[in-house]
């Protein structure tokens, strides 16, 4: 695969979004964009009773913020566009009436784990290591931050977001809270994922949705919280640190 995609499919009930970038999956703005548009036409469509979010490949679930749109923003206030990219696609996941099953292959980074945070009920496989890499570039996770110590808890977010160059292991992210389940391959991990979701789907919807609205009472903030800290990362992109950074890395 070489192309970037983002596919909403319907199978009973049970949509499917996946999303796929060559470069391990990662999210450049025109992504992020189409991941919020299938998210919020996923949560309007009333046929549709449960969501899973998947990435395409068998490595990567997804290595976060596009390191060459990082590199082409020049001004703050592409800085705050691109950075909003990923609070409108934790919002839209965070609005959704419906259950966000998040199905996990492999390593998770950055926006990446913003995205697994995001997720209702998420299941990985034992290679789902994750990593909160951006104080190494000179920003930090500050628009996937309140989700993910929403899921992890405050210490543990601190703690990867700090020691940012390590992966800490999936069975570590497990027991943190952020992955429910953990798979030793792919194949074991998609049954589990389907067999869930199939369940799902014949429950009650209102059910379900009024849970969704209990589950994440107190985050009715993060629409104005999340394009503020996109605003702070947009800001530090353009600092001299990222400008070197990203160089090295480009």
């Amino acid at each position: 695969m070489t192309e970037a995609y983002v596919n909403l499919s319907n199978d009973n009930g049970i949509a499917t979004i996946e999303f796929f970038h060559p470069a391990h999956n990662s999210l450049p703005a025109d992504i992020l964009s189409r991941l919020t548009a299938a998210i919020e036409q996923a949560g309007n469509d009333d046929s549709i009773s449960v969501v899973i979010l998947k990435s395409g490949g068998d490595r990567s679930f997804c290595a976060g913020a596009s390191f060459n749109e990082l590199m082409k923003i020049d001004d703050a206030e592409a800085g705050l566009a691109f950075f909003s990219g990923f609070a409108n696609v934790i919002n839209a996941m965070r609005l959704c009436p419906r259950f966000i099953l998040g199905r996990v292959q492999g390593k998770v980074v950055g926006g990446g784990v913003g995205l697994a945070s995001a997720t209702d009920y998420c299941m990985a496989t034992k290679h789902a290591a994750i990593k909160l890499s951006e104080l190494t570039v000179g920003i930090g996770p500050f628009v996937v931050g309140p989700a993910v110590e929403r899921k992890l808890g405050l210490a543990a977010m601190s703690q990867i977001a700090i020691d940012a160059t390590s992966f800490y292991d999936a069975e570590w992210a497990k027991q943190k809270g952020l992955y429910s389940q953990l798979f030793d391959t792919i194949e074991l991990l998609d049954e589990a994922v389907i067999s869930f979701a199939r369940e799902l789907s014949t429950y009650n919807p209102d059910a379900m949705a009024e849970m969704k609205k209990i589950f994440w009472q107190g985050t009715e903030h993060w629409d104005a919280l999340l394009p503020e800290r996109a605003a702070i990362s947009g800001r530090l992109v353009l600092s001299d640190f990222t400008r070197q950074t990203l160089k090295r890395f480009g």
